[in-house]
C-alpha cells in the first residue's frame, strides 16, 4: 500500500516507542501508526518492550518498519536518533536516548519534535489539550519541546487511525468464503464476536444469546475472552445443566488473529463485542452494532469516558443501558449501589442507525496519520 503524501513532511525518521500494558491494544495502536507512516514514505523505527505479539499480529511485517527490542538499558550503540521522537502513551522513554536524541538534533541545528500519542477520549479534554506544547526545561532533553496529540472523534482533535484503502478492502470482503477458511460451518445464523475481559455480565449475556429469538453463533476471540467464557460456562453447567437445552447458541473459539483477520471479524459478524481502544475504531470503521468493554480504572474514571462515548454517538437509551450493564456500571438508589441489573435485550436495528449515522460524520474528517504528519511539518 502506498500513498501520495501532501503534508510537506518527506523522508523523515520516526522512532516510535511502545509498552506493551493491556493485552496488546497498545501495541495494535503503535504498530498501525508505524505502518500508516510508513505507507506515506516515512521511515519507522518501532521500539516496543515485547514484540512478541506482533508474530500473529502483523506476521508479514511492513516495508520501511524497523522492529526494535526496546531493553533495559536500550541498546543504542552507533545509531543516531530519528528526526522525529514518538513516545505512545506516555511510555516514558528512556532517559539516555532522549538526551542523545536532543544532542543529535542541537548538533545538526534542527528543531527536534517529541511527540506524545495520548489515550483516545471523547471528553472534552481531548479538544482542549490536542497539540499543547510542554518544554522541557530540566532533564536530559532540556531544550526540546513535547507535544501532546490526541486522537479523537471531533474536527479540532487529531482523528482515528484508518487506512485509506479500508472501504476498499472492506467492499470486496466475502463472509461466507472467510468463515469457511477458518472452519467456521456457518448456516446463516446471528454471527456475535466477543473480544472482552472478565466483564460482570457475561452470563446474563449467554442467558439471552442461548433463548432466541434466533440462533447465533459466538465467535470467541483467544485470550482473556476465551478463559473467562469457558470458565462461565463451567459454572453455568454445573448450576444450571439445561441452560442451553434449545442449542439456539453455538460457540467457536478463534485462534489469534491477525490484524487484517481481525477487520475480517469485525464485517463478518452482525454484532461485536469490542474492549479497550484499537478494537473500539475498528468497530467503528466496520459499520455494525456493537458494546464497548473499557478499560476498568480503580477510581472509575472509565465510567465518566464511557458515558462521553455514548453522549457523542447519541446513543439511544437501551444501547446506553446495555453498555452500562455491561461494564458494571451500576445504578445508585439512596446512596447505595443496588444490584447489578440484568442486560437490557438486545435492539440492534437502533443500534445499527447510529453506527452507521457516526461513521459517516467521522469518515468526513481527516485520519490520524494525516493528520499527525501535517502536525509534524508545522513544527519540525
Amino acid at each position: 500500500m502506498r500513498i501520495v503524501d501532501n503534508s510537506g513532511v518527506t523522508g523523515k525518521l520516526w522512532d516510535i516507542f511502545c509498552r506493551v500494558i493491556d493485552n496488546y491494544g497498545d501495541i495494535g495502536v503503535g504498530w498501525r501508526l508505524s505502518v500508516g507512516l510508513a505507507a506515506r514514505g516515512q521511515q519507522v523505527r518501532f521500539w516496543v518492550d515485547d514484540p512478541s505479539a506482533l508474530a500473529w499480529m502483523a506476521p508479514e511485517g511492513a516495508p520501511n518498519v524497523e522492529v526494535r527490542h526496546w531493553t533495559q538499558p536500550i541498546q543504542t550503540e552507533g545509531l543516531a536518533p530519528g528526526d522525529i521522537l514518538l513516545e505512545t502513551f506516555g511510555c516514558e522513554i528512556d532517559p539516555e536516548f532522549i538526551a542523545a536524541y536532543a544532542d543529535w538534533t542541537r548538533a545538526r541545528g534542527k528543531k527536534g519534535l517529541w511527540i506524545n500519542l495520548e489515550y483516545l477520549s471523547a471528553e472534552g479534554y481531548a479538544e482542549r489539550n490536542h497539540g499543547l506544547p510542554s518544554p522541557v526545561m530540566t532533564g536530559p532533553g532540556a531544550g526540546l519541546c513535547k507535544y501532546f496529540f490526541y486522537p479523537g472523534f471531533t474536527a479540532t482533535t487529531g482523528g482515528l487511525l484508518r487506512e485509506p484503502d479500508l472501504a476498499e478492502r472492506q467492499a470486496r470482503f466475502d463472509r461466507a468464503d472467510w468463515l469457511q477458511q477458518k472452519g467456521i460451518a456457518w448456516q446463516g445464523e446471528r454471527l456475535v464476536s466477543l473480544f472482552c475481559y472478565e466483564p460482570p455480565a457475561l452470563a446474563d449475556l449467554l442467558d439471552q444469546l442461548a433463548t432466541g429469538p434466533q440462533a447465533t453463533r459466538l465467535l470467541v476471540t483467544a485470550g482473556r475472552a476465551s478463559a473467562a467464557l469457558y470458565t462461565c460456562i463451567l459454572n453455568k453447567n454445573r448450576l444450571h445443566p439445561s441452560w442451553n437445552k434449545r442449542e439456539l447458541l453455538s460457540i467457536n473459539y478463534l485462534p489469534q488473529l491477525s490484524q487484517h483477520d481481525y477487520d475480517h471479524l469485525l464485517w463478518a459478524c452482525d454484532l461485536n463485542f469490542v474492549r479497550g481502544e484499537d478494537s473500539l475504531v475498528r468497530a467503528l470503521w466496520a459499520n455494525q452494532p456493537f458494546v464497548w468493554q473499557i478499560y476498568p480504572q480503580h477510581d472509575d474514571a472509565h465510567h465518566q469516558k464511557l458515558e462521553a462515548l455514548l453522549e457523542m454517538l447519541d446513543a439511544p437509551p437501551a444501547w446506553r443501558a446495555f453498555h452500562k450493564v455491561w461494564n458494571g456500571v451500576n445504578s445508585l438508589t439512596e446512596g447505595k449501589a443496588s444490584q447489578q441489573p440484568r442486560l437490557p435485550n438486545l435492539a440492534l436495528d437502533s443500534w445499527q442507525q447510529v453506527v452507521t449515522s457516526a461513521g459517516q460524520q467521522l469518515r468526513l474528517q481527516d485520519e490520524l496519520v494525516t493528520q499527525i504528519m501535517l502536525f509534524a511539518s508545522r513544527h519540525l
